[in-house]
């Protein structure tokens, strides 16, 4: 899954990405799935799950916006207000892929000196063709 800060806007600080991460990751563990990878930039992050079939989609990255949200306020991170962008982006993958799909992942930063995000994006939904 792929979401975004609120007009895409670049708030979260390198100081605290590590601690955001690791909050997002007790989420989706308390919820029962499994967390395969987590990373992102200061407007985005990138989420890959193993998802259990009786998991709704919807309702954990809800809860997981909603609490980091509450997290990053209530640690005070950033002196702006901060919020998740309203929607999010959610693709799967086949077994076989995950291990790149892991490592595009934690190579967010490098990948980024290359492609925006905006052009990241446009190029999933191009690739899963959605309109």
């Amino acid at each position: 899954m792929i979401f975004a800060v609120k007009g895409r806007t670049s708030l979260i600080g390198a100081s605290w990405e590590e601690e955001l991460y690791k909050y997002i990751t007790g989420i989706i563990t308390n919820k029962g799935q499994k967390l395969l990878a987590i990373n992102g930039m200061p407007d985005h992050i990138h989420i890959l799950i193993g998802m259990k079939p009786a998991c709704c989609l919807s309702d954990l990255v809800r809860e997981v916006k909603k609490a980091s949200n509450a997290f990053v306020k209530e640690k005070k991170f950033v002196k702006y207000k901060f919020e998740w962008q309203e929607d999010y982006g959610a693709f799967s993958y086949s077994h076989s892929a995950l291990y790149n799909v892991i490592a595009y992942i934690q190579n967010q930063k490098e990948h980024h000196k290359k492609i925006t995000s905006k052009q990241e994006y446009i190029g999933f939904l191009k690739k899963f063709e959605v309109e």
